[in-house]
């Protein structure tokens, strides 16, 4: 179920936009969770394809100095069970550094690689701008993620010539109808998905990332606070819970091309 906010119309028509898969990007395990996986859960129960690009293998993350040479191993773990229990059991991965990521053509062709081969309705990404109220929320990586799939889905997806061995590869060119980007300034946002039916499925996913919650209560209360925030921006019913996303239409009726 999706609402749009009064103040800031979503371009997006969830009764005529016929999702079927979607393919998500994020910079390290657990952002999807903490930004998404409501609103995934609601996809997979109705029949949608999901699948994940985790951009780094999340190696600068958790707290514990004891366990450093089994971080990778334990956050890729984590994240295949945490996406399990939103539906969602395709997870690629490009294993660039945590913390070094940039929006390089060689990042930039690994994006535009996965659309082309998965062909989605959907890309859902971290934003490309910072969120200057809640910096935790821009982490250098995020960003990153944000502007390589921004600058991959226009216009390097569509355009034939560009890096032309994908295209000699099979993978042909391809016009994405939709971007949804999350994590970004409050103003961006444009569209609320009601993901009331599947908090509980949001948090258990997000609890399974334990190497990265030193305070998992205090985590629990501000996730499931912000959502509450979110409806009420969004326009719900005081106790529905909403995520946000800035969505964008790529390629739709009135798109020309080139312009």
């Amino acid at each position: 179920m999706s609402t749009e906010a009064a103040t800031a119309p979503s371009p997006f028509d969830a009764e005529r936009a016929g999702i079927e898969r979607v393919l998500c990007f994020a910079a390290h395990p657990d952002d999807i969770d903490f930004g998404a996986a409501g609103t995934i859960a609601a996809w997979t129960a109705a029949g949608v394809q999901v699948s994940y690009c985790i951009m780094t293998d999340g190696d600068a993350g958790g707290f514990d100095p004891e366990r450093r040479d089994e971080i990778v191993r334990l956050r890729i773990e984590e994240q295949q069970r945490a996406a399990a229990l939103v539906g969602v059991t395709d997870i690629r991965y490009l294993h660039q550094r945590d913390g070094y990521l940039e929006a390089s053509h060689e990042v930039i062709r690994e994006v535009v690689r996965l659309i082309r081969d998965v062909r989605p309705d959907v890309v859902l990404a971290m934003h490309p701008e910072r969120n200057w109220n809640r910096i935790q929320k821009s982490h250098p990586d995020h960003l990153a993620v944000g502007e390589a799939v921004t600058r991959a889905v226009y216009p390097a997806l569509e355009n034939p010539f560009a890096y032309p061995e994908l295209a000699a590869a099979g993978l042909d060119a391809y016009k994405l109808p939709w971007l949804w980007l999350f994590a970004g300034p409050d103003e961006r946002d444009n569209h609320f998905v009601d993901v009331t039916d599947h908090v509980e499925d949001k948090v258990a996913a997000i609890h399974i990332h334990v190497s990265q919650h030193p305070d998992a209560g205090a985590m629990e209360r501000t996730v499931r606070g912000l959502m509450l925030a979110n409806a009420e921006r969004a326009g719900l019913a005081p106790g529905r819970s909403a995520e946000a996303f800035h969505v964008v239409a790529v390629n739709g009726p009135g798109t020309i091309a080139g312009f």
